[in-house]
């Protein structure tokens, strides 16, 4: 009961689309039908500014810590926060309410995985926020954090004693992550991805 009610609140929680209600607020818009197109943090700065983008960020991280901490709360540590941080990222990319079109998941999943896997995010983080300072690209960081995520679990997961179930997760999410960015690393290849400040961009 506690792995069925909690992944289904986190998937109904993670189908909330903040850059879509936000955009929906200022500007009386679909943030889906401007910009790139993606429902995200990235797409709100391009179409709204920084101060939208960055409480879209907060919220959707928001959404990924407090799906984990209700599954938590309800059933303890183990594969249920696991499964209910899934399904929140999932919320995300295909919200039931906006007729399962939604973003990339990765502020989610920064929620999501911080809450699980705090330090290995962190070092993950740490690099991603530096290669989009340097790169001005936010789908390279993206990635770096996610695949470097499951890396930094798996090297530390005896010391930090986290379940093997969290390292599965980081995994999945890792590969349901390029997938979703598979247009961005074609363009990464090819040198034509968009940067920060520019047009164009599908991060």
């Amino acid at each position: 009961m506690e792995l069925i009610l909690s992944v289904i609140l986190a998937y109904l929680l993670g189908s909330i689309s903040f850059s879509y209600l936000i955009a929906k607020k200022i500007k009386k818009v679909d943030i889906r039908k401007h910009g790139s197109g993606n429902a995200g943090a990235t797409n709100t700065l391009r179409v709204l500014g920084v101060g939208p983008a960055i409480a879209v960020l907060a919220l959707d991280v928001i959404k990924g810590i407090v799906s984990v901490a209700i599954a938590g709360a309800l059933a303890g540590p183990g594969w249920v926060p696991v499964l209910a941080g899934l399904a929140a990222i999932l919320g995300h990319n295909w919200p039931i309410y906006y007729g399962f079109r939604g973003g990339k998941g990765v502020a989610t999943t920064i929620g999501v995985l911080a809450s699980l896997v705090f330090f290995p995010a962190l070092f993950a983080g740490i690099i991603a926020i530096a290669s989009i300072f340097i790169t001005r690209m936010v789908s390279l960081g993206s990635l770096l954090f996610v695949i470097g995520t499951p890396v930094f679990t798996i090297v530390f997961l005896t010391y930090y004693g986290y379940p093997i179930a969290y390292f599965y997760l980081a995994c999945i999410v890792a590969v349901l992550s390029v997938w979703r960015h598979r247009s961005n690393i074609v363009r990464l290849l090819k040198g034509t991805e968009s940067r920060i400040g520019k047009t164009g961009s599908n991060s």
